[in-house]
């Protein structure tokens, strides 16, 4: 025999049902949110602490806590992390730059239809189908200075083998013409998305002024895809800065000097595991999450001052 409901309950039913049906977007993202907000406190919780310690060597080791040590070692190494800081930014900037040009370009050959604009697309979104260290792997023995593929091209027009990977003046060189091969093609999925979303009023209304087609572009397109672009900077640019697979895969265990395309990334891998240098690694890793988060601060400032 079943119970009777009584009033009270079920105006506390009315009620609850009322109050998840005004919250139910909270409440179907709430697991995910609070999942995704651990996973993310808890190691970088975990590495703030360890910045404070001389944790070294061993992991059963037992460590003490030394206040700001690591991050004055950290700060005052002139020889590894600021050529490390510098390194970084050239190879972000570097390749952000030329990604950002050849995707805008290759954006506006597929702006328009055409035929065959089908296998033009996917002939260029090929690089994002291998994974970085297949990529860096690849390129490493195409730019093998004695059987690599690029040095024998090379020697067709009479041009001697350069050792690309092997030579600190062209190292980091090289391994940003790889990330440019293998993300530009992101880029200008982005661009293109923009265009494609552009209206064709603004374009023919300066057609008519008489506006040739570097002005419609300069003036026109490029004002209105500003949003775009930033968004496309910075996605790509904190990608970028945190590019790690491409340069271990290319250069690091047996692949030449390690140290000529050292950036923060691959700085505090091995302090880590090279050197277990686990403090200090630590400090490393913070300082660089937060250069990131200023790096993010900025463009978003951009961002809201081009918007306004």
């Amino acid at each position: 025999m079943t119970a009777l409901r009584t009033p009270e309950d079920v105006g506390t039913r009315e009620h609850f049902s009322r109050w998840a049906n005004r919250h139910r977007k909270w409440l179907f993202a709430g697991p995910s949110i609070v999942f995704t907000a651990l996973l993310l406190a808890i190691p970088l919780g975990w590495t703030l602490f360890l910045s404070f310690t001389d944790a070294k060597r061993s992991v059963r080791r037992k460590f003490d806590f030394n206040g700001l040590d690591n991050y004055v070692e950290a700060l005052t190494d002139t020889e590894r992390f600021w050529p490390a800081v510098w390194r970084t930014f050239a190879f972000t900037g570097g390749a952000l730059f030329f990604e950002l040009i050849l995707g805008m370009i290759i954006a506006l050959l597929l702006w328009k239809p055409f035929r065959g604009q089908g296998v033009v697309r996917t002939i260029i979104l090929l690089p994002l189908v291998a994974t970085p260290v297949a990529v860096g792997m690849m390129w490493r023995l195409l730019f093998e200075p004695n059987i690599g593929f690029v040095n024998e091209m090379l020697s067709w027009v009479g041009i001697p083998p350069q050792p690309w990977l092997a030579d600190p003046a062209t190292s980091l060189a090289t391994l940003t013409f790889v990330d440019i091969w293998q993300w530009t093609p992101m880029v200008a999925l982005i661009l293109l998305a923009g265009l494609t979303g552009l209206s064709e009023e603004p374009q023919e209304a300066a057609k008519v002024d008489g506006a040739n087609g570097w002005q419609r572009f300069w003036y026109v397109t490029v004002p209105l895809m500003r949003p775009v672009i930033i968004a496309a900077v910075l996605l790509r640019g904190i990608d970028a800065l945190k590019t790690f697979d491409i340069l271990y895969a290319t250069k690091g265990k047996g692949g030449g000097a390690f140290h000529d395309v050292e950036t923060l990334n691959v700085y505090a891998y091995g302090l880590s595991f090279d050197y277990n240098e686990y403090g200090l690694a630590s400090a490393v890793l913070i300082l660089f999450f937060l250069l990131i988060l200023g790096v993010i601060w900025v463009l978003q400032m951009q961002r809201k001052g081009k918007d306004s």
